[in-house]
């Protein structure tokens, strides 16, 4: 649904994006995530075809972001961070208004669209009058109306209350199931390890992209985390298993490296037992997507 084939924008000697190469696929929800200066807005902009490209090229919904941006339009919805209204016009009025842009005319869309961010019941009010909650599903809902494939929002959570943030959530999980690809921008590491099937990290290049579970494996590898009642030293030093990569006893915790703990932590368990361990707890090392992203950002360059 989206193919990004060195995708790159330049402002005079700045470069904001370079080289960008990724896709998204139908029914898929890609997390762009990156410091602020990294290139994820001018990366929204330049998928919508509101901003020519340098160099490269994106297809969306099949049309190229360079030669044919105005085909690109009809086909994307996007929600900006902040995301600009008429506020003396009613919530009604304004989706009417922005829905005759894209070519809608049937009144039963707005109502449809209205309803599925849950806000029929305040229609008539000025927008002026809403929260920046509201605002943000009134923007959710213009981005909807016209019943894209595909859907670039930036920052669609950012300043709402939990339970409305929540809700966004929702909305969202539920559009990827409907097969629209979705183009997530966020700063919230917790909701993208949450909504992301995948997760890409910019900062002006692509640093790594993929899973969640496969950014931890691939920067940090498995883990598993020994609980002893009776940490012997040198028990770390005694372990002579060959799937082993690598051993480490902190305090009463012992740190094992392996490949596969679900196929080798009996064989290991096993093995402490022999060396006079008592065990009180064996688990999984959790990495955190945070962990990862500031490996990425900070440490350099990744695959």
């Amino acid at each position: 649904m989206i193919q990004v084939l060195g995708l790159t924008r330049r402002y005079g000697p700045r470069v904001a994006v370079e080289d960008l190469r990724f896709e998204v696929r139908p029914g898929e929800v890609l997390g762009l995530l990156g410091p602020n200066g990294a290139g994820k807005t001018t990366t929204v902009r330049l998928l919508a075809g509101l901003l020519a490209p340098s160099a490269g090229d994106a297809l969306v919904a099949g049309h190229s972001v360079a030669r044919a941006p105005e085909k690109v339009r009809p086909r994307v919805g996007v929600v900006p961070e902040n995301p600009g209204f008429y506020k003396r016009l009613t919530v009604r009025r304004n989706l009417r208004f922005f829905a005759e842009l894209y070519g809608v005319r049937d009144p039963r869309r707005v109502e449809e669209a209205l309803a599925r961010v849950g806000l029929e019941e305040r229609a008539e009010e000025p927008v002026a009058t809403l929260s920046k909650g509201l605002r943000q599903r009134l923007a959710l809902a213009r981005a909807l109306v016209h019943d894209p494939p595909v859907l670039l929002l930036d920052e669609p959570t950012s300043g709402l209350d939990p339970e409305a943030a929540k809700e966004v959530r929702d909305l969202l999980a539920e559009l990827s199931l409907a097969h629209r690809a979705i183009l997530l921008c966020t700063h919230n590491l917790a909701e993208a390890e949450r909504l992301c099937h995948r997760i890409a990290v910019l900062k002006t290049r692509l640093v790594a992209v993929g899973s969640p579970a496969e950014l931890k494996q691939r920067l940090f590898g498995r883990r598993v985390v020994v609980t002893l009642a009776n940490p012997r030293p040198g028990l770390d030093r005694a372990l002579d298993l060959p799937f082993v990569r690598s051993a480490a006893l902190d305090g009463n915790r012992l740190f094992v490296a392996l490949e596969a703990p679900e196929r080798h932590n009996p064989i290991l368990v096993r093995r402490l037992v022999e060396l006079g361990a008592e065990i009180l707890f064996v688990a999984e090392e959790e990495r955190t997507l945070e962990e990862v992203y500031l490996e990425l950002v900070e440490g350099g360059d990744a695959a």
